[in-house]
């Protein structure tokens, strides 16, 4: 397996270098890298079951970047070990032609994050429509107030996840298959700007929400397929 890839040019590395920060804001875990016919697919956590009895949703955002063809790669590595190497080249790629190709060393990988052994699908999506992005920013800057009023600062890691569940959790009014947490992640990985339509599609039991900055991909808990 390649242990490096190299994006196009510096501006898709400071692009890599903004996502990886903001994920790192919302979970310090890590992040999934499949590479391949010259596409970097980046996928992170925004919200994912603990366990078998949890019922949160899994909730991961996506950032395509282009990459050397003959980089092929599929690897789980911690998000800030990553982020750090990114920074390192960014220093270098300062002193180079920033229309440069730019080559980023994959971290030591880790083998026990179970939300990356679920893989969205990569064809077979049927378009469903779009909702506005003011609806999801409206709803994630509500859930962010919800959740900081119902969290003490003193709050152990258990009554955190069960509220963040609690609400991140409850779908869009009129939308089912799109929890909160969609919301959430959008926003929270810099997918919305002013005026953005979010174009929506489904496969199977997953839904995701487009729009020119990225994805965000939904997995229904099983109990809801049933409905």
């Amino acid at each position: 397996m390649t242990r490096t890839f190299r994006l196009i040019d510096a501006l898709a590395l400071d692009d890599l270098h903004v996502f990886l920060g903001r994920a790192l804001r919302v979970q310090d875990g890590s992040v999934r890298l499949i590479g391949g016919s010259g596409v970097l697919a980046v996928y992170v956590s925004v919200l994912h079951p603990a366990g078998l009895l949890d019922e949160s949703p899994t909730v991961l955002g996506l950032r395509t970047f282009a990459i050397a063809p003959q980089d092929d790669f599929d690897a789980v590595v911690p998000v800030r070990s990553l982020l750090v190497r990114v920074e390192g080249q960014r220093e270098a790629a300062g002193l180079a032609d920033p229309s440069e190709g730019v080559t980023v060393t994959l971290p030591m990988e880790v083998n026990t994050v179970t939300w990356a052994a679920i893989s969205p699908p990569r064809g077979g999506w049927l378009a469903l429509g779009s909702l506005d992005g003011d609806l999801l920013e409206s709803v994630a800057r509500a859930g962010i107030d919800e959740v900081a009023q119902a969290v003490p600062g003193s709050a152990g890691e258990q009554i955190v996840h069960r509220v963040r569940t609690e609400v991140w959790g409850r779908t869009l009014d009129g939308h089912d298959n799109i929890p909160a947490g969609a919301a959430f992640a959008a926003v929270s990985l810099g997918f919305l700007s002013d005026g953005d339509s979010v174009c929506i599609f489904e496969s199977g039991p997953w839904t995701r929400l487009t729009t020119k900055r990225g994805h965000v991909l939904v997995k229904r808990r099983a109990w809801n397929l049933a409905r």
